[in-house]
């Protein structure tokens, strides 16, 4: 009777420790290569770049210097001006995917469109820098057809970052969007139809709402890997324009101030996190 008891005792416990044991390598990953660095850099940005003691200088100087804070603005302009474009060009795109090409076709269809994800992130950007260059595609043809007289310049603008961020985040968008039209019953335009609403009133009052979710997933995700980017503005932009992580990199790179990068990063990350919240909260109050 009491061997029953204990080993009933024990089953509850094991079955508690099965998920800690599952969810621990995941955990320990998160501390070493998150948590850890983390505070490492938050204790960077608190001390001074000729090692003296605690110190908010690090954070008042990016309010102070009207260039960091540009930089901040600049990185808020094209992310959002990029996010923006990236939504208006694949919500069409994922609609046409899950709409209009028959079903046996979305899969190759699919991966076609995710073509861009298989080459190197460097490549793309180099490859963009080839076709808006004096010499490059873009400026051949429009030389060509007697637009213009002379080359224009494409290469090294924001333009050219923009266009190099879009090409990439419009295929990520359309998955996460593709993804959420799939998953929408039918029968809700067949409802809607019954009550008396067209298809444009169908798609504004039904199917957006409900493709809310995957609009704002896809454009949280370009947000974040938009704003932190330092490859394609780097490459695209020419350095005409600076950026928040191009600014990161200059103090690691030139001046040796790891305090003052570290606190620059933490404000982007900041920004990010407020960006977060209020998607967040968003999506909440849309989905009740």
């Amino acid at each position: 009777m009491n061997s029953a008891t204990n080993s009933g005792r024990a089953l509850p416990r094991a079955g508690c420790a099965l998920p800690w044991a599952l969810v621990t390598p995941a955990l320990g990953w998160t501390l070493l290569f998150f948590v850890l660095p983390f505070l490492a850099m938050g204790f960077s940005s608190l001390t001074a770049h000729d090692g003296g003691g605690f110190t908010l200088a690090n954070y008042s100087q990016f309010f102070a210097n009207p260039a960091y804070w540009q930089a901040m603005v600049n990185s808020l302009q094209v992310t959002a001006i990029v996010t923006l474009i990236s939504v208006l060009l694949a919500y069409p795109f994922a609609w046409i995917l899950a709409e209009q090409v028959p079903e046996r076709w979305q899969r190759l269809a699919l991966m076609l469109a995710v073509l861009p994800f298989w080459t190197s992130y460097v490549v793309r950007s180099y490859s963009w820098l080839l076709v808006l260059a004096q010499n490059g595609v873009i400026n051949r043809a429009l030389t060509g057809s007697g637009l213009f007289s002379e080359p224009v310049q494409l290469a090294n603008t924001r333009l050219a970052t923009v266009i190099g961020f879009v090409h990439f985040f419009v295929m990520l968008l359309t998955l996460t969007i593709f993804a959420n039209l799939k998953q929408l019953s039918p029968s809700y335009r067949k409802a809607a139809a019954d009550l008396g609403a067209g298809p444009v009133r169908t798609f504004l009052h039904v199917i957006l709402p409900l493709t809310l979710p995957g609009i704002m997933v896809g454009a949280f995700l370009t947000f974040v890997l938009c704003i932190g980017d330092y490859i394609t503005p780097q490459i695209l932009g020419g350095n005409n324009e600076l950026l928040m992580p191009q600014l990161v990199m200059m103090q690691i790179g030139r001046r040796g101030d790891f305090p003052l990068a570290s606190a620059l990063s933490i404000i982007l990350m900041a920004v990010v996190t407020v960006a977060y919240l209020a998607c967040a909260r968003w999506l909440k109050i849309e989905r009740a």
